[in-house]
C-alpha cells in the first residue's frame, strides 16, 4: 500500500473539488439573485409571492450550503491526507482519504437531488406558462 498512495494521490481530487465548488458558488450565487429579485416584486406587491417558491428556494439554498460544506470538507481532508503521508502515517492517511471520498460522494449526491429540485420547479413554471397559452 505504501508504494500505491502518494501525496500525488489526494492531490488528484484538488483540481476536480475545485471546480465542484465553483460550480456549487455559481448557483448559490444565482439563487441569491433570484431572492433578491423575489424580494423586491414582494415589496411592490405583497400577494405575488408564492409560499411555494419560498419554500423551493429555501430548501434548495440550503442544501447548495450542505453540498459546499461537504465539498470543502473533503478537500480539507485530502490536505490533512497529504501531511500524514508526509510525516509517514500512511495507514491513518489512507483511513482519512477515504473519508475525503465519502463526503465528495455525499456532497454530489446532494447536487443530484437540488438538480432535480430545480428541474422540477422549472417544469412547474413551464406547465404553467403552458397551460396559458392554449387559452
Amino acid at each position: 500500500m505504501h508504494e500505491y498512495f502518494t501525496l500525488t494521490t489526494p492531490a488528484l481530487l484538488f483540481s476536480a473539488i475545485s471546480l465542484i465548488l465553483l460550480a456549487y458558488t455559481n448557483r448559490f450565487v444565482a439563487y441569491t439573485a433570484v431572492v433578491r429579485n423575489l424580494y423586491e416584486q414582494y415589496k411592490k406587491n405583497p400577494g405575488t409571492v408564492l409560499k411555494g417558491q419560498i419554500y423551493n428556494l429555501r430548501k434548495r439554498l440550503y442544501l447548495i450550503r450542505t453540498m459546499q460544506i461537504l465539498g470543502v470538507s473533503s478537500l480539507f481532508l485530502c490536505v490533512i491526507t497529504m501531511f500524514l503521508i508526509f510525516i509517514g502515517l500512511t495507514l491513518i492517511a489512507a483511513y482519512i482519504f477515504g473519508i475525503a471520498l465519502l463526503l465528495l460522494c455525499a456532497s454530489l449526491a446532494m447536487s443530484i437531488w437540488e438538480i432535480q429540485i430545480s428541474v422540477k420547479a422549472l417544469d412547474l413554471h413551464l406547465s404553467n406558462m403552458a397551460k396559458n397559452t392554449q387559452k
